[in-house]
């Protein structure tokens, strides 16, 4: 009886639940039971302040064995593919782009067949009919080469003047010799002459749409090249901004001239003009741009010049159009 005594009592200090009713055989398995689930905690503490193995990796053997134990078993499905495919459930429904567009888009784009091909003529005459936005949108033409841009002969560039404009307002600034001043502003420059033109440019301000110089100026215009450089606006005389005859390109500028070139996927892209001009304008300016384009095919080009041509107004649906070499 005073083994009992004593194995009660220090099952008692050790805060275990076990009574005089219990035998001596049970309180001395729960004294054990409670013994080793202290030395496993301590044994795990004391491994991972070591820095032997954290607690993390304790758990990554405990799951590691676990898999081991299901492969023996013959279960062969990660247990963490099984718990993904349970949480995620079915992949949700995605509608079609076209039902995600707006009314007025799909309303205009059920004129234009994915499947077909059109003539320019009749690529023009869409474009005055599929224009779902509420200004008088541009009409864009997007024309796919089979050049490389990289080569220098077949870096496509130049300008067109097109027929009936492009549907914009022009301002245009003319950089020349005071004397010269009044001519420019009378011919239509916005803005014209040494003076005013680098006030402006001191001062960082961009009012103009195109520069126009003189040969004889374009080197006072060097330390201005990063303020003009990434708008597109410092004079060249590929794009005819660099004139001797200024009144000339002012008025060719104003008259609606504008500068193409191919960008780094061989694409050229340009505005002919707005959907209010109407059919017979727009296929007008169409053929001159066509026209200008056929005329810089590189001559050490092999296959086909134009791959693809595509028309579509400014937030409306793209149509194809046929492509003749």
């Amino acid at each position: 009886m005073a083994l009992k005594a004593d194995i009660l009592a220090k099952a008692q200090e050790m805060g275990l639940a076990v009574t005089e009713a219990n035998t001596v055989a049970e309180i001395e398995a729960a004294i054990a039971a409670a013994t080793d689930k202290d030395v496993i905690a301590e044994r795990k503490s004391t491994i991972a302040k070591s820095g032997k193995r954290s607690q993390k990796a304790l758990d990554e053997a405990e799951l590691k064995a676990e898999k081991e134990a299901r492969k023996e078993a013959g279960d062969t499905t990660p247990q963490g593919d099984v718990d993904a495919a349970i949480k995620k459930g079915p992949a949700p429904k995605v509608r079609p782009l076209i039902e995600r567009r707006g009314k007025a888009y799909r309303a205009v784009a059920s004129k234009v067949k994915k499947d077909t091909v059109y003539s320019l003529a009749d690529a023009m005459k869409l474009a005055t009919e599929t224009n779902p936005a509420k200004f008088d949108a541009s009409v864009e033409i997007h024309v796919r080469l089979g050049v490389d841009p990289r080569q220098a002969d077949q870096n496509i560039r130049s300008t067109v003047v097109l027929p009936h404009g492009t549907g914009k307002s022009i301002r245009v600034a003319a950089l020349t010799i005071d004397e010269d001043k009044a001519k420019a502003l009378e011919a239509g420059a916005n803005i014209a002459g040494e003076e005013a033109i680098f006030a402006l440019l001191d001062k960082g301000t961009i009012d103009f749409d195109v520069l126009i110089a003189t040969p004889q100026l374009m080197a006072k215009l060097g330390k201005y090249a990063r303020l003009l450089g990434p708008k597109g606006l410092m004079p060249n005389p590929k794009s005819g901004t660099v004139a001797v005859d200024v009144v000339k390109a002012i008025t060719e500028a104003k008259a609606g001239k504008v500068e193409y070139r191919v960008d780094k996927q061989a694409t050229v892209h340009l505005g002919i003009g707005k959907v209010s001009f109407g059919t017979d304008k727009l296929l007008e300016n169409a053929n001159t741009f066509f026209a200008s384009l056929q005329s810089q095919k590189p001559s050490s080009l092999k296959g086909a010049y134009i791959k693809s041509i595509a028309v579509a107004t400014t937030m409306g649906p793209g149509m194809k159009v046929e492509v003749t070499n």
